[in-house]
């Protein structure tokens, strides 16, 4: 009989929700490293390939979202390389810094931004809140969102911006709020 090789350990459910859990994280910072949102749909699919393949090297005694997002950062790097002759809008040095800083700020208000994010998003009226949610579902794209309601694009943008506002003011009060507490 031939050898069979034997199968690579499949990683836990805990591992594997820690991966659900971060798309539209590693989405959204991965989008903000490259500007394109097709960019950032193609280093996510890559990020979540890596991650799983490392995923015996992840320690669960961590937090997952920095590890994660450092395997994005050098995913989106790499992405830029292959990409060189585009112009790109930050240097590496840009770049690299940015992920750092957003690795830090995850680890260490991360829940607490989460929470409020998820708080205040439960603020916004059914219609604000269905509009966000299929903007930044991967494959979400303004101009199609656009289409799809009637309106034009810059408009949808400009309504995406308010409510990304409201957003943010909210979730400064709570956080004041639960700071003062």
């Amino acid at each position: 009989p031939a050898m069979t090789q034997p199968a690579e350990p499949t990683p836990s459910a805990e591992f594997i929700g820690h991966v659900t859990r971060a798309q539209r994280t590693l989405y959204a910072f991965i989008l903000s490293l490259l500007c394109r949102p097709e960019d950032a749909e193609d280093v996510l699919q890559e990020t979540n390939v890596v991650l799983w393949t490392k995923a015996g090297e992840f320690d669960a005694s961590r937090e997952f979202l920095p590890w994660a997002l450092r395997i994005a950062q050098l995913q989106a790097m790499a992405h830029r390389k292959r990409h060189a002759q585009r112009r790109w809008v930050f240097d590496d040095t840009l770049l690299a810094s940015i992920a750092d800083q957003a690795a830090r700020q995850a680890d260490a208000s991360g829940d607490g931004r989460r929470s409020a994010l998820v708080g205040c998003l439960r603020k916004l009226p059914d219609d604000q809140r269905q509009l966000v949610a299929r903007r930044y579902e991967p494959g979400g794209s303004v101009n199609q969102l656009a289409e799809q309601r009637g309106v034009s694009p810059k408009a949808l943008s400009e309504s995406l911006r308010r409510i990304r506002r409201t957003l943010l003011q909210c979730i400064e009060r709570t956080l004041a709020r639960e700071a003062q507490a």
